[in-house]
């Protein structure tokens, strides 16, 4: 019975080491009209942070804008800076900051390592996206 006590606090302590130290990555971008492809002239601004738990596959984001108001946002990936990809990871558009988790499948983590992801917010206005800016570690 003590061997079975010792073994499973052994086990405990393990699996609490390793979730302490799980994979995990920060990207940030700086969201400006002139990232947009094709560019636009737009005075707001903005800012994300993405954490990604590459083991669980999560994803938390803050982004922080002025001068606009949403209509959508979202993490886009399949692109590298100057081209556009589909969506892969929806944002709740709201006041600033937004905030959220998800999740990511493998090849949208590939492509985020990568520096193919980045974040876009659309308007009226800029139905195709009015800030946006390339995430990178």
């Amino acid at each position: 019975m003590r061997k079975l006590l010792v073994l499973a606090a052994g086990l405990m302590t393990a699996g609490m080491w390793a979730s302490a130290h799980a994979d995990t990555a920060t990207y940030k971008a700086t969201l400006n009209g002139a990232s947009e492809v094709p560019p636009v002239t737009s005075s707001a601004t903005g800012t994300a942070t993405v954490n990604v738990d590459t083991a669980s596959k999560k994803v938390s984001w803050n982004v922080t804008y002025t001068g606009l108001t949403p209509a959508a946002a979202h993490i886009h990936c399949g692109a590298a800076a100057g081209a556009n990809a589909g969506v892969a990871v929806p944002l709740t558009a709201g006041p600033s900051p937004l905030t959220g988790s998800g999740t990511m499948t493998d090849a949208q983590l590939a492509d985020l390592a990568a520096g193919k992801c980045y974040v876009n917010i659309h308007t009226a206005a800029n139905k195709g996206g009015e800030i946006r800016g390339q995430l990178a570690k």
